[in-house]
């Protein structure tokens, strides 16, 4: 009789276990790119170099684990990690995070999504259908190294699409917990006692999106605290971005572009700062290739250091997974301006560099 007993209370774990795996569904994905690139004018003294880069060539390197449950009622419970890769040395990013890119868990349903943890905040998404490079070592992130690294630590987000209305919003408690690796790593951890304002975030957007055309606003705050990078070591120091964003399709043909308007209030040893980015770009898909141009600008009020940007990419699908790509670049810097063409790289102050990379990219 305990044997049966037994046997009976296993079955129906068995089963129940079954069920639940039925409704549950985990994924590995990831993407591996890297190339080569070759730019001029590294220094003041008018150097090149040929390097593989650290950073991206034409999408980050990235492995990613994840899952979706049913819940029921229309509802889901979702789970997203992934981890940022340098190929070049193996390393990680995001500041040597494990699950840089993303870690964080949430729930949705027809009214939207709710997600906790480190997250994309809304300044990233609201770039994704608009600028045509995305984030490739030649773009729009080298001049604002911010855009393409725009996540949110210990943040709660929304984001919901209501027949083509798309609305979102992220808080930070603590917008970045890292000390390390450049513009992801701002050693802004917050969440202090006793200043409500340290290290705080918020982001929002409003939108509209069709096939045909879209159209999206965002707005960006942080606040600092002692120790942050950017100079924005109190809590009283802010770095605001609003933005405005488009895109239109020709058949095709995509065209997109906007505006990054931008307001910084740092300490008195950055000083503050306001300046405009426009950027805009066409991508082009012609058999199993993909043509991409943009050009872009970024004028900083009542200073000389202005620079411009101008970026050519053509990419061939070797297969649904397999893709090779080159371009060629060229960043003109203005006064003092230091802007690199590749992201994080190096330039003489107020030098035009050019650049051109070959590349190789696999999905799985």
């Amino acid at each position: 009789m305990k044997n049966t007993i037994c046997s009976a209370v296993a079955l129906m774990c068995g089963l129940a276990a079954s069920a639940a795996n039925a409704q549950t569904a985990v994924q590995i994905y990831g993407i591996v790119d890297s190339g080569i690139a070759h730019l001029t004018n590294v220094n003041s003294a008018g150097d090149s170099i040929t390097k593989v880069p650290s950073l991206t060539s034409s999408f980050p390197s990235r492995i990613g684990f994840r899952g979706t449950e049913d819940l029921g009622n229309g509802l889901q419970a979702f789970f997203v990690l992934e981890n940022g890769l340098a190929l070049d040395t193996g390393t990680q990013q995001q500041g040597g995070r494990l699950f840089g890119r993303q870690a964080n868990v949430g729930i949705k349903g027809a009214w939207g999504t709710i997600t906790l943890g480190r997250q994309q905040n809304m300044t990233y998404i609201s770039g994704l259908k608009t600028d045509v490079l995305g984030p490739h070592l030649f773009a729009i992130g080298s001049i604002d190294p911010y855009l393409p690294n725009a996540r949110s630590d210990n943040a709660i987000g929304y984001m919901g699409n209501f027949n083509g209305f798309v609305l979102g919003a992220t808080y930070s408690f603590g917008r970045d917990a890292s000390s390390a690796g450049g513009p992801a790593a701002t050693n802004c951890a917050g969440e202090v006692g006793g200043d409500s304002k340290a290290c705080r975030q918020v982001t929002g957007l409003i939108g509209y999106e069709t096939k045909a055309w879209g159209l999206n606003a965002s707005y960006d705050k942080l606040h600092g605290n002692v120790g942050a990078a950017g100079g924005l070591t109190s809590s009283d120091n802010t770095d605001v971005r609003k933005t405005v964003n488009a895109y239109v399709m020709f058949g095709p043909t995509k065209l997109g572009g906007g505006v990054i308007a931008r307001d910084t209030d740092a300490n008195a040893t950055v000083g503050d700062s306001e300046s405009n980015l426009y950027y805009l770009g066409v991508s082009h898909p012609f058999g199993s290739f993909v043509g991409d141009l943009q050009v872009a600008r970024r004028d900083t009020k009542d200073s000389p250091n202005d620079v411009n940007m101008l970026v050519a990419r053509l990419t061939y699908a070797m297969s649904k997974r397999t893709f090779v790509y080159g371009a060629v670049g060229r960043m003109d810097n203005k006064g003092a301006s230091a802007v690199a063409l590749d992201a994080g790289g190096t330039v003489g102050a107020g030098l035009a560099q050019n650049g051109v990379m070959v590349g190789l990219r696999h999905h799985f």
